[in-house]
């Protein structure tokens, strides 16, 4: 299927890669319109990843936004085969995952619930209904499982083929043989490839080269961090009872999954601890190829499967596979334009879900380049979750060994990655650490999660609740000292700074010296992009903070809001520690190590004050809805203003203190409850929108909305919220939560969530399938009528 000939001096778009991914980024662009394609394959059409991989394609994932991705992929192979001509293989054969402890039967339950808030097939069966759907399966110790109808199974091969084939007669050239060994870049933009075979100008460079991704990366200066590891499953002989339309079966607690093939099985797995490979760079060339055998890094997984498919026993094997593949520090694929580099995209990284995926992100991306913007809500696999750092081969292959077993690794809530830490700490860490922290990480960052003995994780009340609860009671009565060093900080400086922001925020930013401003910033179809705050510093400079894990994301954009115009962002957040202190008591607190007047400081508002022997930024804002201040600290001055904080006697708290403040309180968490689908008057925040106008998404922000971020209350105090729960009203389903936390200030749990129509008081919660009574507001369930946050 390649073109032959010379290649074009010229085109539109370059695609690196010929393998499913690159394929359906190609056919998608020529559906969208954009035919001046061309298609870089260094070796055959799909001779990488895609020729061995399994070809599983489940369509649930761990958001809506990713659901529906891989529900387009499903829609899309159902209907390639009539549309090329192209057999693609596709079955929509369903799949069963069974469990065989309670935790898991818990974490089934959960997962189908969610199904269900994203319209996805999905139905708790019984361990004899398992075995009734997969009858060569042992059952005796099986407590359930879970149905859903909906997933398939296709040939990746094939699928790459029959999508080529649709792009090609669409006007897309695909040339084989032909090795990309350089990226032209201009002035922060991508103007073409180097290939052994001459140079290509292009507009726009996709990086579809799977685990070569990373080394293209380079070629760009782009960051692309993955790693590949050695992937593994076995094609056994015929087994009497396996037919073509058996299920796909996953049994997550053996780390095993089943696939149906020519009467016998595809036997694979994700082991708990992978091998990674290829840490002297991927050899050239390597098409087609596999990797020795290792059964000793096998066993884990056939031991198992043994166990499950007893026939497996007396069954010979046709053929190992050993096919290394690509994974992520996070197991999420990676997507979107490039930070570093204007018209560089990537799509890359798919931990071994690439089939499943490539329909849905091929189209996703290819809108992304049309449209020059994403168009839905592509966060959790957006490349700009990671930033340089991250593209340190030393800490990618420590940390891809334990992701690939995140696979079929239990769910745990708050479950925290232990591999490739400590990375990013705060100058303040060894005293943290002293106290007794119990630490998460965030975008690299060591950040406290509560002071205590580290806990067991649970679905039910965590051990560790106590001690939060002592730490938000401080907080609510007292006062509390948070360590969030870890916040993204920006300045923005120029003539043109408060035009820049203007432009970019929804609330009025062009405010006097020492100002601070809550806001959001939007896209053109009115949905957050972010929300953060804004001080201004000086009459030609802002500080601008948003929270850790958008570090890069919100630097990009801010910095494509510039333009022309005469402004310069610049990442000084290694530049200063932050510490909160937070309560009741924090004026008095803060007053005794100052000699600056806290008792004149209005909300709102940020000043320089002495603290003890060196000179901070104080800032009055709360996210926990007390009256409190963060202090902004010189990085070499942040350990003795630490100590003399702790020299007041205050509690030291965590991210999970707050986490419970900001759910009382109905703050909204950007990547919770906002999100580029989700507009002011959806968020409940028109108020942050400005009624001059004149900002970007403007005409779009305040049009009403279809789903409306609620305040969740549990009325059953024994009953405990994670997340992710459905919300239903008179039985059927009207919405889900997106973050919960235990109130120790209500003795219930709190949640905030989406409901779709109507307004309702009353609905009902679905925790691993018990069903709990709650009380639903667009009002805050906790606003102390006192004027102490105010005053």
């Amino acid at each position: 299927m390649s073109d032959h000939g010379a290649l074009p001096s010229r085109a539109q778009v370059v695609i690196i890669g010929g393998g499913i991914v690159g394929a359906s980024v190609a056919y998608h662009l020529a559906e969208l319109g954009w035919t001046d394609v061309v298609v870089l394959e260094q070796g055959q059409l799909s001779c990488g990843t895609t020729w061995h991989a399994a070809g599983l394609v489940g369509q649930l994932r761990g958001t809506e936004s990713m659901t529906r991705l891989i529900q387009y992929s499903t829609d899309l192979y159902a209907r390639l085969e009539a549309e090329t001509g192209f057999g693609t293989g596709w079955k929509r054969c369903g799949s069963v995952s069974v469990a065989r402890t309670e935790e898991r039967m818990t974490q089934l339950r959960r997962t189908a619930a969610q199904a269900r808030n994203y319209g996805v097939t999905a139905e708790i069966i019984s361990a004899r209904e398992a075995g009734e759907l997969w009858p060569v399966m042992r059952v005796d110790d099986v407590v359930g499982g879970v149905w859903l109808p909906g997933d398939g199974k296709a040939n990746p091969s094939d699928l790459t083929q029959a999508l080529v084939r649709g792009a090609q007669r669409r006007g897309v050239r695909v040339f084989e043989r032909v090795r990309v060994t350089g990226v032209s870049v201009g002035n922060g933009v991508a103007t073409g490839v180097l290939t052994d075979q001459g140079e290509i100008e292009a507009a726009h460079v996709v990086n579809c080269a799977g685990q070569w991704a990373k080394e293209i990366g380079r070629m760009a200066g782009v960051t692309v961090p993955l790693h590949s590891a050695e992937h593994f499953y076995v094609v056994t002989e015929r087994i009497e009872g396996v037919r073509p339309d058996l299920p796909v079966l996953r049994d997550p607690d053996g780390y095993a999954y089943f696939k149906e093939e020519v009467g016998g099985l595809v036997v694979g797995g994700f082991e708990p601890q992978a091998k990674p490979w290829g840490m002297d760079g991927i050899p050239y060339p390597f098409e087609f190829r596999l990797l020795e055998e290792d059964w000793d890094q096998f066993s884990i997984i056939m031991e198992n499967a043994i166990h499950r498919v007893p026939a497996l026993e007396t069954t010979g094997v046709r053929m190992f596979y050993n096919g290394p593949e690509s994974f992520t520090p996070d197991n999420m694929f990676l997507l979107g334009e490039a930070p570093e580099v204007r018209g560089f995209y990537v799509a890359a990284g798919f931990n071994s879900a690439g089939i499943a995926s490539a329909g849905g992100a091929g189209r996703a991306l290819a809108e992304w380049i049309v449209n020059g913007a994403p168009a839905t809500d592509l966060w959790p696999a957006d490349l700009r979750r990671f930033a340089r750092w991250a593209d340190n081969d030393t800490w990618l292959r420590d940390r891809v060994s334990e992701t690939l077993g995140l696979h079929y690794a239990m769910s745990w809530p708050n479950r925290e990655l232990e591999t490739a830490r400590p990375l990013r700490r705060s100058p303040v860490h060894h005293l943290l650490a002293a106290a007794g922290a119990c630490f998460g990480s965030k975008m690299g960052w060591e950040r406290v999660n509560y002071f205590g003995t580290a806990a067991p994780y649970t679905f039910g009340r965590p051990e560790w609740q106590p001690q939060v609860d002592a730490e938000v009671a401080a907080c609510r009565n007292q006062a509390a000292l948070f360590d969030q060093t870890s916040f993204a900080k920006f300045t923005l400086k120029g003539p043109d700074a408060a035009a820049v922001l203007r432009w970019l925020c929804t609330a009025e930013v062009d405010v006097e010296v020492g100002r601070v401003v809550y806001t959001g910033l939007l896209n053109d179809r009115g949905g957050y992009e972010a929300d953060l705050t804004v001080t201004r510093v000086a009459h030609d400079e802002y500080l601008i903070v948003t929270g850790s894990a958008q570090a890069t994301r919100d630097f990009d954009h801010l910095a494509k809001g510039i333009g022309n115009n005469r402004a310069v962002l610049v990442d000084v957040t290694s530049a200063y520690a932050v510490f909160s202190v937070m309560g009741p008591k924090s004026r008095k607190i803060l007053q005794s190590v100052s000699k600056a007047d806290f008792g004149v400081f209005p909300f709102g508002t940020s000043r320089l004050v002495d603290l003890g022997y060196a000179t901070v930024r104080a800032t009055r804002v709360t996210y926990v809805g007390e009256l409190g201040w963060e202090l902004y600290v010189p990085a070499e001055f942040a350990v003795t203003i630490y100590e003399t904080l702790l020299g007041t006697g205050i509690t030291q708290a965590g991210y999970y203190a707050v986490e419970a403040m900001r759910i009382e309180k109905g703050y909204r968490a950007w990547g919770r409850e906002l999100g580029p689908e989700v507009t002011p008057a959806a968020a409940g925040l028109g108020f942050t929108c400005r009624k001059s106008g004149g900002y970007r998404g403007e005409e779009h922000a305040l049009e009403p909305a279809g789903r409306h971020v609620v305040s969740i209350v549990l009325d059953d105090p024994e009953a405990h919220l994670w997340g992710g729960e459905s919300l239903l009203h008179e039985g059927a389903p009207v919405g889900y939560v997106t973050s919960a936390a235990h109130s120790p200030t209500l003795g219930v749990a709190v949640a905030l969530g989406f409901v779709t129509g109507p307004a309702i008081e009353k609905a009902q919660v679905d925790i691993a399938g018990g069903l709990y009574s709650a009380q639903i507001s667009r009002k805050a369930p906790y606003d102390p009528t006192s004027s102490r946050v105010k005053a």
